[in-house]
This record gives structure tokens, C-alpha cells and sequence, in this order.
């Protein structure tokens, strides 16, 4: 071994031991990430419906809850109720019902099928059940699995409507996009087939009440798991359901993150909770609508401490109307199951409600015979041409359109709504009260890095518990008019600490903050980062949207805790990381360039921000940075002619440019 080859190889000895320990604190960060996003939501539960003291503070407040609630299921504005087009496909013709092959269109080209149960003897008008299924695979439908709801209802003098889902309609949809699939922009979209569900089935209560057998008074709704997700959804915001029981699917979004069960559930059991609510919402807005929950003990999707919570939240909400008996929980030692029990419960219950008939029901055995072919009950011969059904999840949310601004006073108008909005609709959860840093200094001083600048390592919290890392690269010739760079890492980049090659013309000469935020470090699978994602959206915030508040504490952080001059501060990211760095500028006047590197043209294809689609997209919200320096290195997206026009209205045109590096983009020569 040479002489000159050791200095080398002590340097990499020394180096691995603090590799490893790097690995091991990024473990530890990745899990203080996912213990607050746990801790965030039990506090979210803890408070919800607290400040309802009296039956007026719930009265004055129902209204905007009812506007939230449509809002985060993706129905705010409401569909427009197009003609249905109903058409009853066939008939079977039983010894005590009929039951009927049902078709329509809640929206022009979005197939709903079903079957119609009607009894021969009791006269109209009828009491009526909707009935929606859970997750029943089967090609002619999930319907087939739950037609002995159908029969018991018409067999005791009920209409009763049970509805194919979605997914496992005759017509069949997508369920679980963020669940399997990857469609984050599902959430930038604020879409979740939650909302398609509970609109398919306001438009069932519309077909109801074109039934002449059906009295509109007396509609019941129910159904388990999804079902009962969707009787939960619906009962809430449609008063036209007078009783409701909803079977195993019963959560608080605190009890979701305590049990980590995201992988288990359907995206259909969720509303996206942009305005930090809870499911006992849900259950106050039915209120003082009969109620019953059913649930099993066992069941590991929906645990009980979760349920309890619920029912006792809800009932001080049914105690200020003095309706207690029109709520109530019934549940059993068992798993994720209709059983007997809670089917009598369920007729019980509508029978008192719906039929003033408070006589007990026995527990009936599910029937082993008897029962209809899939192919019996199919309403459709064939697949519609003009079918929307697979495609629904693109149509079902109005996206914004950004509109021709041709006035400087008029797009500056725009930008304030527009900044407002984004604050309300998609940063909603950003704290109100910063924390203080609680910085630390790690091990990593730089290397060979060293001999360009001063180097650090530093960890700071930028939520309570929630630690990132950045290292830091001072000039020693700091001036007030050293320039300040924040590059945002994505997980891809720079695998090697030292990787610092497209950064040293910079370093020495601007002062450098290579920031990690949150899960940019520890490996993440894509099932784990699926369980994060969707997780985070149970608290109002999305991965994306957490690193924009990573972004702004860092800027805040070098100011205040470094005392670093940032009277020029540049945020730089490749991909996603310098949309999200557009967006932190958004909210810190301080940033006064950003540089992005290969760009989605719009939030279809990312990052994914909650519910940002349905106020703007990429290009408008590079408009809104102008008048301050944008720059793309390489080309600049076709997309962004609408910034270039923005930046035109400033007559700063030059001030939106591409340039063929990073350093060029800065102009590094001027320091």
C-alpha cells in the first residue's frame, strides 16, 4: 500500500461509522414522522364537537359542518341532477315480491344498477330501504351477495332499492386509486369514490320518490362496511333518509392512525379532512334522524375504541335535541361480518322508525337456499357504448381553469383569492404557532467540503417532534449580500453524502442549505409510502404539503436561529421539489428566485397537494411568484405560457428565463 493511498482509506474508515450512524438517525426521524402524523390525529378526535355546548351552538354551526362535509367528499358544488333515464330491464316474479332489473344515470353516461324489491301485498304508499353493498366482487354485480336484505325487507312491507357499487357494479369503476394504484392526483383533486357512492345514492332517494309505491317520508338507508360508509355519508347530508344503520363502519380518524389500518381500507371509507374534522360530524349532522351503529368487537378495520368514540360524541349531540332514544350502538364479539344479530337490529330498527312498530324481531338465520343467480339478477345484456363508469374519477371533480388576465390590477386580484384559497383549501393545517427549533448539531462536518466553506450538520424540529436534517455551507467571506441557496433533496438525490459536484461553484460564494425534509431520507416502500400518504390526508395535509412547512421553517431557521443575511434567497428543486419550493415562496416574500429542474407541467402528474386542483395548477402558481426570478434550467414547459403572460403584465418578461445550470441560473460570477 502506498503512502499516498492512506490518507484516503482512513478517511473512508472514518467516514462509514457515520454513515451508519446517519442511517440510524434517519430510521428515528422517519419513525417520529409517522408517531406525530398518529399523535395529530387523536388530537383532531379529541376535539371534535367540543365546542358544542348547547343544541343553538350546534344549530348555528350545522350549516357550514353540512357545506365541509359535501366539500371534502368532492361534492361541493353539488352535481347537476340530469334526467336520470331510469328503465326497469325485466322482472322476477316471486311468491310474496317482485323484483325489478333497475337502471339509470346519476350523471349523463355514469351507469347505476340495481334491484328493486317490492312486496305483492301491503298497499302503497310503502315505507322504502336503500340499501347499498359493501365489497362483493362479482362481474354482474356486488347485488347479487346482499338480495337476502331485499327479500327480508319486501317479505315485512318494505320497497326496498339495493345498489350495485362503483368498483363492483355491472358497470364497473375504480375504488382504489390511492389505495393500489398510484393516483396521487386523486388527491390533488380532492376526489375520493366516496363521494360518487353518496351521489349515486341520493340520486337512488331520487328514484324512490318517482315510485308511486313509495312514500317519501319514510326512507330508511343501510348497508355494511363501504355501505355503511356510504349510509353514514349520505344520512348526513341528504335529510330525505329518516332512519339510518350504518354496520361496521364506524372510525375516528384517531383510532385509524392508532391501529395504522390504511392498507386494509377501501378509499371509499374516507372523506379527505381538509378542515380538520372527525367522523362524529358525521353522525351530528343525521342527528336527531334515527341512528343506529352496529359493529363488531373483533373487527380489526373498524376497532372498537374508534366506534365508542363516535356514538358517545354523537349521543351529547341527540342529548341536546332530547332525542337519546333515536341513537344507538349495538355491537357483538365478532370480526367484519353481517350477522344475524345486527341484521334483526337493522329491521328492528326501521320498523320502529318507519312503521311506529316497536315489536322485537327474533334473530333469524341467514337462508341457505332460495337465492337468485347473478345472471337472474343482471340488469344489463350488454356494456353501454357512452359508459363514463371507468373513467369517472378524471370527470367528477370541476378542476380550476385559470382565466385570461389582461390587467395588472386584475391579475393582482386574482393572486390574492388565489393565496387565500390555497391557505383554506389545501394548507389549511399549517400551524398557527411556530415552535421554537430545538436545533442540534450532527456529526457530519463536511469532509473535504470543508476546505470551500464552513460546514454543519443540523437537525431542527419544524413541527413539535418532527426533526429534519440540513447541512449548511458558509462563505467565510459572509456579507449582507452573499446570496442564500436552499436546494430541497427529493429521495432520489445525492445518494452519497459527499455528492456535491453540481454545487461547487456555488459553495464559497453563496451560502448553501442542503435540506432534507421530512421522508426525503429513510427507504420507503411504496405500500409504506401509501399507508403514510393516505394517512396524512386523515389530518388534512398530504407528504408534499408537509415538505412546503419543512421549506418555510428552513428559511426561517437560517434567519432566525443562524442570523444568515437572506436578502436573496433561492430555493432550487428538481422535479416536485421546486413546485413545492414555488409554493413556500408563496407564503415568504423572502424568497426572491426559484430554480426548477424538469418540472411537471401540471399537479396531475405532482406533486400531490389536497385539493389543489380545484383552485389552481402549476402554471398559475408560477404566475403568481412573478414578479421574482423563475428560472428553468433546460426547457421551459409548453404549459407555462400562461406564467409568461403573468410576467409580461409586470413587464419583467426577462425575469421568467431557462438557463443551462443551476449556477448559471444564479449568476454565481456576481459574488
Amino acid at each position: 500500500m502506498t503512502k499516498a493511498l492512506l490518507p484516503a482509506l482512513v478517511g473512508l474508515l472514518l467516514l462509514v461509522p457515520g454513515r451508519i450512524w446517519c442511517q440510524e438517525n434517519a430510521a428515528r426521524r422517519h419513525e417520529r414522522m409517522v408517531e406525530h402524523l398518529k399523535k395529530t390525529a387523536a388530537e383532531i378526535s379529541s376535539r371534535s364537537l367540543l365546542d358544542i355546548r348547547t343544541l343553538e351552538d350546534w344549530k348555528e354551526k350545522r350549516p357550514s359542518v353540512r357545506r365541509e362535509l359535501l366539500y371534502m367528499l368532492g361534492l361541493d358544488p353539488l352535481p347537476e341532477r340530469t334526467p336520470l333515464k331510469a328503465e326497469v330491464g325485466g322482472t322476477l316474479d316471486r311468491a310474496e315480491y317482485r323484483v325489478e332489473k333497475v337502471v339509470y344515470q346519476s350523471l349523463p353516461g355514469l351507469y347505476v344498477t340495481g334491484n328493486f324489491y317490492l312486496p305483492k301485498k301491503p298497499a302503497p304508499p310503502l315505507p322504502a330501504i336503500l340499501y347499498v353493498c359493501g365489497h362483493s366482487p362479482h362481474p354482474l354485480g356486488a347485488k347479487w351477495s346482499y338480495q337476502d336484505r331485499g327479500a327480508w325487507f319486501a317479505e315485512h312491507g318494505y320497497a326496498c332499492l339495493i345498489l350495485d357499487t362503483l368498483e363492483f357494479g355491472e358497470v364497473p369503476g375504480i375504488h382504489h386509486g390511492i389505495h393500489d394504484l398510484n393516483l396521487w392526483n386523486w388527491l390533488s383533486l380532492g376526489y375520493t369514490p366516496a363521494g360518487v357512492e353518496v351521489w349515486n345514492a341520493i340520486r337512488g332517494v331520487d328514484y324512490l320518490e318517482s315510485r308511486p309505491e313509495v312514500d317519501r317520508t319514510r326512507i330508511g338507508m343501510t348497508g355494511i362496511s363501504g355501505g355503511g360508509a356510504v349510509t353514514w355519508f349520505t344520512a348526513a347530508v341528504d335529510e330525505r333518509i329518516t332512519a339510518a344503520a350504518p354496520v361496521c363502519s364506524t372510525y375516528t380518524f384517531g383510532s385509524q392512525a392508532a391501529h395504522w389500518v390504511a392498507s386494509g381500507q377501501c378509499d371509499c371509507i374516507y372523506f379527505h379532512n381538509t378542515f380538520l374534522e372527525d367522523f362524529p360530524i358525521v353522525g351530528a349532522l343525521i342527528a336527531p334522524r334515527p341512528l343506529c351503529i352496529l359493529s363488531g368487537r373483533k373487527d380489526i378495520d373498524f376497532p372498537p375504541d374508534g366506534y365508542h368514540e363516535v356514538y358517545r360524541r354523537v349521543k351529547k349531540i341527540y342529548d341536546l335535541y332530547g332525542e337519546s332514544d333515536r341513537v344507538r350502538e349495538v355491537d357483538d364479539d365478532v370480526g367484519h361480518s353481517d350477522i344475524p344479530l345486527f341484521r334483526k337490529e337493522a329491521g328492528q330498527w326501521m320498523n320502529r322508525w318507519l312503521k311506529n312498530d316497536p315489536t322485537p324481531l327474533d334473530v333469524e338465520p341467514l337462508p341457505k337456499d332460495g337465492r337468485e343467480t347473478p345472471e337472474a339478477l343482471a340488469c344489463l345484456t350488454k356494456l353501454p357504448a357512452d359508459a363514463v363508469n371507468y373513467k369517472i374519477h378524471d370527470l367528477f371533480i370541476p378542476v380550476a381553469r385559470a382565466g385570461k388576465r389582461t390587467m395588472l390590477p386584475d391579475w393582482k386580484r386574482r393572486r390574492q383569492e388565489l393565496v387565500k384559497e390555497l391557505g383554506e383549501k389545501v394548507f389549511r393545517w399549517f400551524p398557527r404557532q411556530k415552535i421554537p427549533f430545538e436545533a442540534r448539531v450532527g456529526r457530519d462536518k463536511g469532509g473535504w467540503a470543508a476546505q470551500y466553506a464552513d460546514c454543519k450538520e443540523v437537525f431542527f424540529d419544524t413541527e413539535r417532534g418532527v426533526p429534519i436534517r440540513a447541512r449548511l455551507f458558509k462563505p467565510r467571506k459572509l456579507t449582507q449580500e452573499t446570496p442564500l441557496l436552499v436546494y430541497v433533496k427529493r429521495p432520489i438525490d445525492s445518494i452519497h453524502p459527499l455528492d456535491l459536484d453540481e454545487l461547487l461553484p456555488v459553495l464559497g460564494r453563496a451560502t448553501v442549505i442542503i435540506l432534507n425534509p421530512r421522508l426525503t431520507e429513510h427507504p420507503v416502500t411504496p405500500f409504506e409510502f401509501a399507508e403514510i400518504e393516505r394517512s396524512a390526508s386523515w389530518i388534512g395535509r398530504t407528504v408534499a404539503s408537509m415538505q412546503v412547512w419543512d421549506i418555510l421553517r428552513a428559511v426561517e431557521w437560517a434567519a432566525g436561529d443562524e442570523k444568515i443575511p437572506i436578502s436573496s434567497v433561492t430555493v432550487y428543486g428538481k422535479g416536485e421539489m421546486g413546485i413545492l419550493g414555488l409554493y413556500a415562496a408563496l407564503f415568504d416574500d423572502r424568497i426572491r428566485q426559484v430554480i426548477l429542474k424538469d418540472p411537471p407541467e401540471s399537479h396531475r402528474q405532482g406533486p400531490a397537494l389536497l385539493n389543489v386542483l380545484r383552485v389552481t395548477d402549476i402554471p398559475e402558481v408560477a404566475a403568481a411568484f412573478a414578479p421574482r426570478k423563475l428560472v428553468v434550467l433546460g426547457k421551459i414547459p409548453a404549459s407555462f405560457d400562461y406564467t409568461r403572460g403573468i410576467y409580461g403584465l409586470h413587464e419583467l418578461p426577462k425575469n421568467l428565463r431557462n438557463a443551462g445550470s443551476m449556477p448559471e441560473a444564479m449568476e454565481i460570477w456576481k459574488y
